[in-house]
């Protein structure tokens, strides 16, 4: 790290600390290579069924995958999923979920209570002691009730619960919510939970994006200040330094999927109904846009790319990140500086900058300054400025 880290004050009785990260995996793996075998046995299928109109001109042949294509793509080697049978099933390729009754808790309240009883555990704090519940996903199970408010049930919440959906940039954007809620004094505990389910709205079938994503949960304490510093039983405690939010809308990514497409008469499994993406006009336009807009937060709280201990940034992919940091920090950077879970997590969505910055934030010294920042479809960017204490 080049120059010297700047002075800062200690936090107020108003600032906000992140006290407590937990993280929820699910049991299985699914590696490359069984990615590819099973994708490739799918365009079998399909080149078989279609042969005369492929002979005729009149269709594509479904390409095959490989795992030096997905691995030069995207640096990815693995995904943890939910349902690993139904995505490797060429005769589906998707997962399988059980339906539950609605007296049932839901899949996706299920893992984010999972993190968020891990993140509480981790600030000393119990369920009794939250104040509001955020649940911020690229995707909901449902329109409502939300799910922040069964989550709140469930881990025995008080006060208030809404869900946000800001894509890939969900978990930072209700960071922010979060800081604020604390700031003014309408919460003195937040927890903000990030369940991506990616395996559900991710087409399995499109060998350019198949092997993206995978199912995971982060969760996140926000507290005040005062009755974190008071609180003996947490761990580490980092204060909220800034944050900053931006939107600049974008076609480029997208998911046409939502409860007025019962109406258009419109096929339900129609390829824009799931996650698809311009790879290439993404990775051109959004490295510049993140980069700018971290290195304009920084300034604006007295900060130089140099004196950043430590980036936890949107993990999508290998070259992206590697390329906004070097654009920050004038050159090329390792695991140290901005930590990849890309290999083992692939694709993570919201929770991807929150992932490493849960797994990664040791050899950090009190008082270094560190960026957590996600960057995806909208286009939207959020990113945290903390400093361990």
């Amino acid at each position: 790290m080049n120059g010297a880290s700047p002075r800062v004050q200690p936090p107020g009785a108003a600032a906000a600390l992140i006290t407590g990260t937990g993280l929820y995996r699910p049991p299985h793996v699914i590696t490359n290579a069984e990615l590819v075998a099973s994708f490739n046995a799918y365009a079998d299928i399909q080149n078989a069924r279609h042969a005369a109109a492929i002979a005729a001109g009149e269709r594509q042949p479904v390409p095959h995958s490989s795992v030096e294509f997905i691995e030069k793509a995207s640096g990815i080697r693995q995904r943890y999923v939910i349902d690993k049978v139904g995505v490797l099933d060429p005769t589906r390729m998707k997962p399988r979920f059980a339906p539950r009754r609605d007296e049932e808790l839901s899949l996706m309240a299920e893992i984010a209570v999972d993190a968020a009883r891990k993140a509480l555990a981790a600030a000393g704090r119990d369920g009794g002691e939250v104040d509001a519940v955020l649940c911020a996903a690229a995707n909901m199970q449902r329109a409502y009730p939300a799910m922040a408010c069964e989550i709140q049930a469930a881990v025995g919440a008080r006060g208030y619960g809404f869900d946000m959906n800001v894509a890939c940039s969900s978990a930072t954007f209700a960071i922010e919510q979060a800081a604020n809620a604390v700031r003014c004094g309408t919460a003195k505990c937040v927890l903000v939970v990030n369940p991506e389910i990616t395996s559900a709205h991710l087409e399995w079938r499109d060998r350019d994006c198949h092997f993206i994503f995978g199912d995971v949960c982060t969760a996140v304490v926000v507290e005040a200040a005062d009755a974190a510093l008071a609180n003996g039983k947490g761990g580490e405690r980092w204060q909220v330094l800034g944050t900053r939010l931006a939107t600049q809308y974008s076609n480029n990514i997208r998911n046409n999927a939502g409860f007025m497409n019962r109406c258009e008469d419109t096929d339900p499994d129609a390829r824009d109904k799931t996650f698809m993406q311009e790879g290439r006009k993404v990775f051109k336009e959004v490295v510049p846009l993140a980069a700018a807009h971290i290195e304009h937060h920084l300034a604006a709280l007295g900060l130089e790319p140099t004196h950043v201990r430590r980036y936890w940034l949107h993990q999508a992919n290998l070259g992206m990140n590697q390329l906004v940091v070097k654009r920050l920090v004038g050159r090329e950077v390792g695991d140290d500086l901005a930590p990849i879970i890309l290999g083992e997590y692939a694709n993570t969505a919201s929770a991807g900058s929150i992932i490493a910055f849960h797994e990664h934030r040791g050899g950090i010294a009190a008082g270094d300054v560190g960026v957590i920042c996600s960057f995806g479809a909208g286009y939207s960017v959020g990113s945290v400025v903390v400093r361990k204490l």
